[in-house]
């Protein structure tokens, strides 16, 4: 992924929220895979012409085979107000399963390797 592939819903001063692609991880891990967090911080260096370095931090996690709306910090203060918010029950995440067909049987347990 590249910060020309980076699809932009919302963005201020304090924060930007993101759609997360399927099978991009969210922020580093052991793969060595570029994240999200590293596209971002490109994305603003160079739309804002930083020299530096650039903060984002990260407020919540989508597993990395999941695509969805992801909400960054711009500022350690809002990351840490962002955080309160989420411990405090005031932020919240939905999820959406689109099957492709029906499944055979009525009732059971589908279970992913997830």
């Amino acid at each position: 992924m590249t910060k020309e592939d980076l699809v932009v819903l919302y963005e201020d001063n304090h924060i930007i929220v993101v759609f997360k692609p399927q099978n991009v991880p969210c922020c580093e891990d052991t793969t060595g895979d570029k994240d999200l967090i590293t596209v971002i911080k490109e994305y603003i260096k160079e739309k804002y012409n930083k020299p530096g370095n650039v903060y984002v931090g990260l407020v919540h996690r989508l597993d990395r085979v999941t695509g969805g709306v992801m909400v960054y910090a711009k500022s350690s203060k809002a990351a840490a107000r962002l955080s309160e918010q989420m411990r405090e029950g005031d932020f919240s995440k939905k999820y959406l399963t689109v099957l492709v067909g029906s499944p055979k049987e009525k009732r059971g347990i589908w279970t992913d390797y997830m």
